[in-house]
């Protein structure tokens, strides 16, 4: 019954909540409380004796600090609270797609990815997000990427990478790998000519997504099985590509590489 009271200390009142995280940084006076939260006394001083009773804080001579209990809850509580803010900052996006084929202990990283913000486009402008992942590219000195989808500019794009020795790996799902051979065999010859570039194939996945040194971008499928091309999810943040780099090992591991066709 105690980590019930606990719980509902912390999740019930966003103020209590605040108030932990900063006197994790350091001791407090009620003074300091109050002109930090730029509240009066009745409205803050009962969330503090509420912390009291449940040993989050302690107060010594008029000044609260954190206590050992609350010090390795917050060590907890921090990572949940991540990860619930990433997930509804772009709720729509996580509930709408299919997220089968993200691994789960990508999943479990999902707070990596805070920073990131969906780009929407228009139906009239289905293609401007690729305009703008074509300018994050001209920035970027490596690139790593899974294409479940096919559009038809991207042959000519990487092409461009490697004549520019841009360290390119690229991960294609069968079907795409055999459309690009039929469609585009001469182009495939030199991509894989290049020593900066690995080309390697895997069964198909339902995501689609690009890691440089400067962002990442990822677009999923929506839940009926069709490819969403309106929204992508992007990032700059170290740990935005850190998560990326990661997804890309992942896969990469599980895909075989082609030296030739």
């Amino acid at each position: 019954m105690r980590s019930k009271g606990l719980l509902s200390t912390l999740t019930f009142s966003e103020k209590r909540k605040d108030i932990l995280f900063l006197l994790e940084e350091e001791p407090k006076t009620l003074s300091d409380i109050k002109d930090y939260f730029n509240v009066s006394s009745p409205e803050i001083f009962p969330r503090l004796k509420e912390m009291e009773s449940s040993n989050l804080i302690s107060k010594d001579d008029k000044v609260y600090s954190i206590t050992p209990i609350g010090r390795a809850i917050i060590k907890h509580f921090r990572p949940f609270l991540d990860i619930l803010g990433t997930i509804e900052k772009n709720e729509e996006f996580w509930k709408e797609h299919i997220l089968d084929d993200i691994p789960q202990s990508s999943l479990e990283k999902l707070s990596e990815l805070k920073g990131c913000e969906v780009m929407a486009d228009s139906i009239e402008n289905i293609y401007e997000s690729h305009k703008v992942f074509q300018e994050n590219i001209a920035r970027s000195s490596t690139l790593k990427g899974i294409s479940s989808i096919f559009i038809p500019s991207h042959p000519d794009f990487f092409i461009e990478l490697v004549s520019n020795n841009v360290p390119t790996s690229l991960i294609l799902t069968e079907n795409i790998f055999v459309k690009v051979i039929m469609e585009h065999r001469d182009k495939i010859e030199t991509f894989l000519s290049s020593p900066e570039s690995e080309l390697y194939v895997i069964d198909d996945v339902k995501l689609a997504f690009v890691v440089t040194d400067c962002f990442f971008s990822m677009s999923l499928f929506f839940s009926n099985g069709s490819y969403d091309p309106r929204h992508d999810l992007v990032g700059h943040d170290e740990s935005a590509i850190k998560w990326g780099n990661d997804l890309f090992e992942h896969y990469r591991k599980k895909a075989r590489k082609i030296t030739s066709i």
